[in-house]
This record gives structure tokens, sequence and C-alpha cells, in this order.
């Protein structure tokens, strides 16, 4: 139970189901009532764990964005609606400081690189064209949304949250696509290598 401010009393369970299923029906008010009882506290958490106040800005308001589109998935038997909540936003920031710190490696790396680029002979030149020509092939026997998700999450380097998120599909999918793409990409390789 939270309280909305000192001056009230706690808002009970049944109020906060209440509250879900109309920003489930599409009422913005509800939603807006919703922001104001707990954005303090997902602010709170997200700050804590990603130590960034600009992001959990950000992130605070991608919650709530979450909120609104997932509504009706909520499912009380899955816990409360404020811890409902809050396992968004510990995921969300958990994701974003994993980027961050993927970011942080992949510009450290590029700073380590020597500054120019190192000279390639034929033969390195031919096996990189065949390697490009081999995945141009294996891309081919994924499905569109497999594909879809591959480019997605991998080419813009985003979590699968970020993924789900831009994709406007649930985590889990993203995941479960992103499995598949990846067997049938390995077997689909596996097997060029094996003709050669």
């Amino acid at each position: 139970m939270l309280y909305t401010d000192n001056a009230r009393a706690p808002v009970n369970e049944a109020d906060w189901h209440r509250l879900i299923e109309a920003i489930a029906r599409g009422d913005q008010a509800a939603l807006h009532a919703l922001y104001e009882r707990t954005h303090r506290i997902v602010f709170t958490l997200i700050v804590r764990i990603t130590n960034n106040r600009e992001s959990a800005e950000e992130l605070t308001l991608d919650v709530f964005h979450d909120v609104w589109r997932r509504a009706s998935s909520y499912d009380p038997a899955g816990g409360s609606v404020v811890g409902w909540i809050m396992n968004q936003a510990r995921s969300r920031a958990i994701d974003r400081v994993r980027f961050d710190q993927r970011k942080k490696r992949v510009n450290q790396q590029a700073d380590d690189a020597l500054p120019s680029a190192p000279v390639i002979g034929p033969l390195e030149s031919c096996e990189r064209s065949e390697q490009a020509g081999a995945l141009r092939d294996a891309l081919t026997v994924l499905k569109p949304k497999e594909r879809e998700v591959i480019e997605t999450a991998f080419l813009s380097e985003l979590t699968y949250s970020e993924a789900a998120s831009r994709l406007q599909q649930p985590v889990g999918t993203v995941k479960t696509r992103i499995r598949s793409a990846l067997a049938k990409l390995r077997q689909a390789l596996d097997n060029t290598v094996r003709e050669r």
C-alpha cells in the first residue's frame, strides 16, 4: 500500500486494480492518477539502479508508456499493481545499465584501436567477401519477423527490452524470435562451411 500524500489514507489493492482496468480501456485520467501516485517511487528506484537522473527521468516515462500499452495484460495473480510497475521499472533500469556498460566497452575498444585501419591483403579481402556472401545467403532462411528482430536488436545494439519497445512486441516474443533466428543462422552457416 502506498500513500498518495501524508494527509490521505493508503490506497488499497482494489483501487489499484480499478485504475489498471480503466487504463486498459483507454482512460487517460486513470493513467494520470496512477502516475501521480507512483512516479516518485518508480523514479527513485531507477535513479538508484542507473545512478543517472537524466536516464531515470526518461525511463520513468517509458515505464508509464509501457503501463499504458500493457495494462490489459496485467494479471492480479502475478502480484500487486505496484509490484508489476516496479518490476517493469527495475527491468528497464537494468537494461539501460547493461546497454551503457556495453557502449562504454565498445567506445573504449574503439579508442584503444590503432588510428589507421590495417592494410589487408588480397587473400584476406577475398575471405571477408566470402564470409559476407555466406551471411547474406544465411539471412535468406529467416522468416521476415525473425530477420526484422535480428536487424533491430543487433544492428542497433539494443537490449531485448529496447528492441521489444521499438518493435512494439512483447519481450518474450523478441527473445524467442532471436533464439530461433540465431539457431537457423548457425545451421545455415555450418552447412555453408561443410560445402566448401
